[in-house]
């Protein structure tokens, strides 16, 4: 199958799951409406999914909400940083779950930066991201050299690792790091040099992190389709026997794919942090890395895809507050969405029946190109 109709069919079955999803969602809602009639119930749910599907757009007078609309642009910061770290560990075809935990990670590493280490204005917030990052991927190589040396499961090793940041950190903070003072387990206030700039001063948490997030989708874009590395990366994904046998450094990349997906959500985490809070006060693991990873499966792996998939999400995530808020529906309904659509993007057979029609279509194309090609050169040397 050509790549035309690869990415046709990779649209084709994310719009269908994203439908199906949407349908599931629907019926969930209206089981849940507390209308005392059919009519009521009809009437509770179109007013849920006007939330659900408009509202992160417009108002109800028809108008733009430019702050919700923000808002979702905000939302999308950490995501993108997440879904590019899985793209890169799953385009290797390593199951690494940590970008979960690692951008808990991040964020921690660079709030205490943040709150104990002084420095100028421009070079505090830079310092503070880039030890976020550095210490999730040094972190990251635990899984790597695991899979690499003894063959042990990274999706298994990576998944545990999560709870362990998550819990050494809340031991941290408990024990050591909190602001007593503090009615909640939170940090002492971050320094005010160490702060990301608002990017729209209009109450919604948009900061220069989110160009700093589409910059960084350019870079491992160039990076995944443009250099040998990237390449590797994806050849191994591909088929890691014949990666191996063509020389390629098979365990070098596993260790680098894991430790790059690594840097990425701890940068995340740390942007994340310093564009949004005062304080670090996160204590439980915050869902970005699961989301990233429905991002990364919506954008087929594909880094280019993750900003388009993580606007999905984020205006998804904004309509289910809406719809708590306005329609008494609650806001997990995301959590149901994304299951689903993972749950049809994961399932080998979904659509097969119409992927195996493209793959016959292209092949009868293919020998059609090359009978009239070798029938126009009989031609030709009669001629």
């Amino acid at each position: 199958m050509n790549k035309k109709r690869s990415l046709m069919f990779t649209l084709v079955r994310g719009t269908a799951a994203i439908l199906i999803a949407l349908l599931v969602a629907t019926v969930l809602i209206f089981i849940s409406a507390e209308g005392a009639t059919f009519g009521a119930k009809i009437a509770q749910t179109g007013s849920a999914l006007r939330q659900l599907l408009i509202g992160p757009a417009f108002r109800n007078n028809g108008t733009v909400s430019v702050k919700n609309l923000t808002d979702v642009l905000a939302a999308m910061i950490p995501i993108i940083f997440t879904g590019l770290a899985t793209c890169v560990m799953f385009s290797a075809n390593q199951f690494n779950l940590g970008a979960e935990g690692g951008i808990m990670l991040g964020a921690f590493t660079t709030g205490m930066v943040a709150v104990y280490v002084p420095m100028a204005a421009f070079l505090h917030p830079v310092v503070g991201v880039l030890a976020g990052g550095l210490a999730v991927a040094a972190i990251m190589l635990l899984p790597a050299l695991l899979k690499t040396k003894l063959n042990v499961s990274e999706m298994v090793c990576s998944l545990m690792l999560n709870y362990i940041i998550m819990y050494l950190i809340k031991y941290l903070m408990n024990t050591y790091l909190a602001d007593k003072t503090k009615g909640q387990i939170q940090s002492y206030e971050f320094l005010e040099t160490s702060r990301i700039a608002p990017l729209i001063d209009n109450g919604s948490k948009l900061s220069w992190g989110f160009v700093i997030a589409i910059a960084c989708v350019v870079l491992i874009g160039l990076f995944m389709f443009n250099t040998r590395w990237g390449y590797t990366i994806r050849m191994i994904g591909i088929n890691q026997a014949f990666a191996k046998y063509s020389g390629m450094k098979v365990a070098t990349v596993i260790v680098l794919s894991q430790v790059l997906g690594g840097f990425l959500a701890g940068i995340g985490g740390g942007i994340e942090m310093l564009g949004r809070y005062p304080t670090f006060s996160w204590s439980s693991l915050p869902g970005y890395g699961w989301t990233g990873i429905t991002i990364a499966i919506l954008a087929g792996n594909n880094p280019w895809f993750v900003p388009f998939a993580s606007f999905f999400m984020a205006y998804l995530t904004k309509g289910c507050e809406l719809m708590a808020t306005y329609a008494n529906v609650p806001s997990q309904l995301i959590d149901i969405i994304q299951g689903v659509i993972f749950l049809f993007f994961a399932a080998e057979q979904f659509l097969s029946k119409y992927r195996q029609k493209l793959v016959v279509k292209t092949a009868q194309e293919e020998l059609a190109a090359k009978a009239a090609l070798e029938a126009q050169k009989g031609g030709a040397e009669r001629a």
